[in-house]
Parts: structure tokens; C-alpha cells; sequence
């Protein structure tokens, strides 16, 4: 039953407020038994019954909860390092898709690999996750699109979440795109998604979410109204891709359809934007799409203003983001989207964890809920995301365990 003593600064991050609201605690203690935080406040308020446990010293610095990614592709065949040079040169992701790159060379690698390369792979990014303060990630399929290696993908996710410390959580995305068996016959693929595939995913209770791209080079609205329908028949929530690369009114959809989140939102219209904050939608903001992309990024300053939380992740894959380093997606969130850095640090918390549904035990430093902190090496948030390094985490626990500490 351990104490983390003389910490600086202690960033709560709890629900109430507003996105900047993250109910700092200046010269504060933590304490935890097993998996649970059982208080949290001022050092020298700390009760009598917690004062003989033991003691780990916070040295003065930051201490925030567990990071969350909330939107990140975690299980890939192969990386996509000659599309990097042809959007440096000036093609679109639409170019590069329409010719022959892009999310369908992908799934010719991950079918390609099998499952046990795909799970040793995978071991060492979540080990480089762990290391930076991460402790929970949404994990999504979509580079299988087809039963059997959707289902590959899937699998390798809850093996994963056997074999390691940090949470997953899995998201179906098989309508990420149209597979090239089915290029002429979009029609067949979405049936073989509501008919077989999805129901199958939800049978096995292999996912917690489905996911769909709406986009012009994957699905439109009415087409992934059928695919979410499908999925909450096979109870899993919706998610969306949803107005990255144009305004499809995705943002609406998922408002429709009751979404725990709309991510991407790049080219989100004003009634899209009124549509998530009635709708109580979280946004996703992803900011290292945006940068290897080169497409202008989301004004999350307009979300805020309007109400609409905003959560900050990663969008980790081979193609437009291909960097698990979320606090890196946490600077570009304040010099890209224009969010201060406590709005960023609630971003990738709290409302992450409302973005995967885990608010309930996590996303907050609070009695109840998982252990799950970092010890940051700066003195606040503010610091911490202006002055970006290489890597300022000191220290991970998960559900009362560390599971990194910096030498």
C-alpha cells in the first residue's frame, strides 16, 4: 500500500468544468492500494491511517493520469515509408490510394503476416507506449477486410491485452475501405460486413466498437448508416472516421447514431460541429494525420468554444500517422489545433477515456478509480508541452503496478 509523496503539481483532470479544468493539486500526495487510488489531495492533509505506508518520492514534479490513446491501428503488416516521399512531392492521399497505396497495401501486408508476428511486432510499440505514459489504447482493425483476417487482427488484440500491462481496447473497422476482391462489387462487400462479418465479431465478443471511414474513397452516409446499424444489432458502439478529407457530414451521423466519438474532423461544417456538442459526442482531434498529410488541420479552438469535448490521440498507423508518440500529438495539438496545454492534457485523459468509454475507472486521479499515473520530469502542463523532448516520462504505473521507470 504505497504513498507518492512530495509531488509539485498534480494535474486531476476530473469531469467538472470545462476542457481547461484539470483541478490541480500543488504539493499533493497520491495514495493506492493494489489496483485503486484510495485518496488523493495535499500532502500535509494526508490521514493518519495512510501515513506508515510506503513511501515513493515524486522529486517535486508533474504527475498526471495514465495517457490514453483513444484512436490508434495497432496490428500492421509491413510500413509505407515510399508514400511519405510522393505527398513530400506533392500527391494527395487520394493519389497515392487510387494508385495502388495507401490503406490496401496494407492489408496486403497484414495478410500476409500472421498472427504471431503481428503479436511480437505489437509487444515492442506497446513497450514504447508504456514507456511514454501511456496505459490505455484503442486498437482497430481494418487492414484484414475479410472474416478471416479481421478476425486475425482482433485476436491478436486480446491476446495482447493478456500477454501485458496496458489496457485494449478493440474497435472493428472493416469498413475502412473497399478490399480489392470486391473493387466492382461494393454492394457484395457491404453485405458480407452486415451479414457475416460483423455479426460474427459480435458473437465472439471480439469488439467493443465498430468503426467506419466515411469518405468519398470509402464509404458515404448511407452506406455506413447500414454497417453502424449492423454493429449495434451486434452490440458494439459507434465510432466514425468521419470529415478528414471533406465535409461528408460524417459529424452528423455520428450524432444520429449516438457515437461515442467523431474523429478526424478536419473539414468539419458548423452544423456539424452544433450536431456533436447536442448530441454529447466526443471529437477526436488527430493531429499527426494532419501533419503527414499536409492537410490543414482541425480547429479545435471552434469544438471548444461551442462545447464540443475534444480528445487528442495518436491515429498510429503506417500511412498518415506513423508515430505512436502521443505527448509528441499532444504539442501539435496546442501548435496545430490551437488547444492550451491543460485543454490537451484533459484531451488525452478524461475525455480520451470517454472517447473509449472508460471514463467510469479512468482519464482521472481520483479515490475509486485505477491507479494508472505518470511522473512527468517538468514542473507543470504548460512546461511540459512547450518545452516538447524526446521522452519526459520518469515513470508509468498501471493498476498500482510501474510498469517503466526511466534510468
Amino acid at each position: 500500500m504505497p504513498v507518492l509523496t512530495n509531488i509539485g503539481c498534480l494535474a486531476t483532470c476530473r469531469d467538472e468544468g470545462w476542457q481547461g479544468d484539470i483541478h490541480v493539486i500543488d504539493d499533493a500526495a497520491l495514495a493506492w492500494e493494489d489496483e485503486h487510488i484510495l485518496w488523493v489531495g495535499k500532502e500535509s492533509d494526508l490521514p493518519y491511517r495512510y501515513s506508515h505506508f510506503e513511501k515513493l518520492n515524486a522529486r517535486r514534479k508533474l504527475v498526471i493520469p495514465g495517457l490514453i490513446d483513444c484512436h490508434t491501428h495497432l496490428a500492421f503488416g509491413g510500413w509505407r515509408e515510399k508514400e511519405f516521399e510522393q505527398r513530400i512531392i506533392g500527391k494527395s492521399y487520394l493519389e497515392i490510394a487510387q494508385s495502388g497505396g495507401g490503406i490496401l497495401s496494407t492489408v496486403a501486408q497484414t495478410r500476409r503476416a500472421s498472427g504471431e508476428e503481428l503479436i511480437i511486432r505489437c509487444h515492442g510499440i506497446l513497450a514504447g507506449m508504456a514507456a511514454l505514459g501511456i496505459t490505455t489504447i484503442e486498437c482497430k482493425s481494418g487492414y484484414g477486410l475479410n472474416l478471416k483476417d479481421e478476425v486475425k487482427q482482433l485476436q491478436v488484440y486480446r491476446k495482447l491485452h493478456n500477454e501485458q500491462a496496458l489496457d485494449l481496447v478493440p474497435t472493428l473497422l472493416a469498413a475502412h475501405t473497399v478490399p480489392p476482391e470486391f473493387a466492382s462489387a461494393k454492394e457484395d462487400y457491404l453485405k458480407l460486413l452486415c451479414e457475416e462479418l460483423i455479426p460474427a465479431v459480435g458473437e465472439k465478443k471480439l469488439a467493443e466498437f465498430c468503426d467506419v471511414f466515411v469518405e468519398k474513397s470509402a464509404f458515404n452516409i448511407e452506406e455506413a448508416r447500414k454497417v453502424l446499424n449492423a454493429g449495434n444489432k451486434a452490440g458494439l458502439g459507434a465510432k466514425l472516421h468521419a470529415d478528414q478529407l471533406s465535409d461528408s457530414n460524417g459529424a452528423g451521423l455520428a450524432a444520429e447514431m449516438g457515437a461515442v466519438s467523431a474523429d478526424h474532423l478536419e473539414c468539419i461544417s458548423q452544423e456539424g460541429i452544433q450536431h456533436l456538442r447536442d448530441a454529447g459526442v466526443i471529437a477526436v482531434a488527430l493531429p499527426l494525420a494532419s501533419l503527414f498529410t499536409f492537410q490543414k488541420p482541425l480547429d479545435a479552438r471552434r469544438l471548444v468554444r461551442e462545447g464540443v469535448p475534444v480528445a487528442v490521440a495518436t491515429d498510429f498507423n503506417p500511412g498518415s500517422a506513423p508515430s505512436y508518440h502521443l505527448p509528441l500529438a499532444m504539442t501539435l495539438a496546442c501548435v496545430q489545433n490551437r488547444l492550451t496545454p491543460k485543454e490537451v492534457l484533459k484531451g488525452a485523459t478524461l475525455y480520451a477515456a470517454k472517447a473509449v468509454g472508460r471514463n467510469s475507472d479512468r482519464g482521472s486521479l481520483e479515490a475509486g478509480k485505477l491507479a494508472d499515473f505518470a511522473i512527468i520530469d517538468s514542473p507543470e502542463p504548460d512546461h511540459w508541452l512547450y518545452h516538447f523532448r524526446a521522452n519526459a516520462c520518469l515513470l508509468t504505473v498501471k493498476r498500482g503496478k510501474v510498469i517503466h521507470e526511466q534510468k
